[in-house]
């Protein structure tokens, strides 16, 4: 699978601005706030760990990227381009492709018209094939159950099969929300050997995990949000390696 690596050009005095820059970045369910004021910048090539309590506002953050939720306030940008008006197909087209909990796999489809979905927006055919056998390779399980109904496979075959259709759009920046929720832990092991194959081959990703030592093991950085904001950050090793910081805010699945 190709992964794209290209970076927006810049002036030999002008920074390239970061993939993806967060502002302040402020969302509200009615009168509740899910996050307040959160910061944060993501660079082409890194891989981030969102991590935090349950109501933490680790989804809300993917999903206001993603456009599926406005924010209150703040910004979010692109490339330094405003997400801010566009609508959830506008930030697939560039990129930004979320892969959501749950894994939502189209049941009554067979495994390989789940995949062509991901490539929806597509229409470079022989890329597309490309693609799908790369996809394939990567989760060889998927290969072997191609014909097979997405409903009839085990939990953990699902969100590969969610992971490979995100693939399919071919993502400059791959969103995952809780993709090892749930699954035993040789699975958990597969899934994130998978996520840091891609991450070497250079795909972004922002990844939301409640297990926390699997994602800070294959991240760059580690960033844990406390009440809808930012309440500890660093590098991933640090985070990891710590333990008076993995006690206090990342749970015992860090310690694990």
């Amino acid at each position: 699978m190709s992964v794209v690596r290209s970076t927006p050009v810049a002036s030999p005095d002008a920074p390239v601005p970061p993939l993806l820059e967060l502002r302040r970045l402020t969302v509200h369910y009615g009168a509740i706030p899910a996050v307040r004021g959160l910061d944060l910048c993501l660079r082409q090539g890194e891989l981030v760990a969102l991590l935090g309590a349950n109501g933490a506002g680790k989804t809300t953050t993917l999903r206001a990227i993603s456009r599926l939720v406005d924010p209150s306030a703040g910004s979010l940008h692109w490339c330094g381009r405003d997400l801010a008006r566009l609508r959830t197909e506008a930030t697939v087209r560039l990129g930004i492709v979320h892969c959501p909990e749950g894994r939502r796999v189209l049941a009554r489809q067979s495994v390989a018209a789940n995949l062509d979905l991901g490539a929806w927006l597509r229409r470079d055919r022989a890329a597309i094939t490309a693609d799908r056998d790369r996809c394939y390779a990567l989760f060889p399980r998927l290969a072997e159950r191609r014909q097979q109904l997405a409903g009839s496979l085990s939990g953990g075959e699902q969100q590969m099969l969610a992971i490979a259709r995100a693939l399919m759009a071919r993502p400059r920046l791959l969103l995952l929300d809780e993709p090892s929720l749930g699954l035993a832990p040789k699975l958990v092991a597969e899934l994130m050997a998978a996520l840091a194959a891609l991450h070497r081959e250079g795909l972004s990703m922002l990844l939301v995990e409640q297990n926390a030592s699997a994602a800070l093991a294959i991240a760059d950085r580690g960033v844990v949000l406390e009440g809808g904001a930012i309440r500890l950050q660093g590098p991933a090793r640090m985070l990891l390696e710590d333990a008076e910081l993995r006690a206090s805010y990342l749970g015992s699945a860090a310690s694990a």
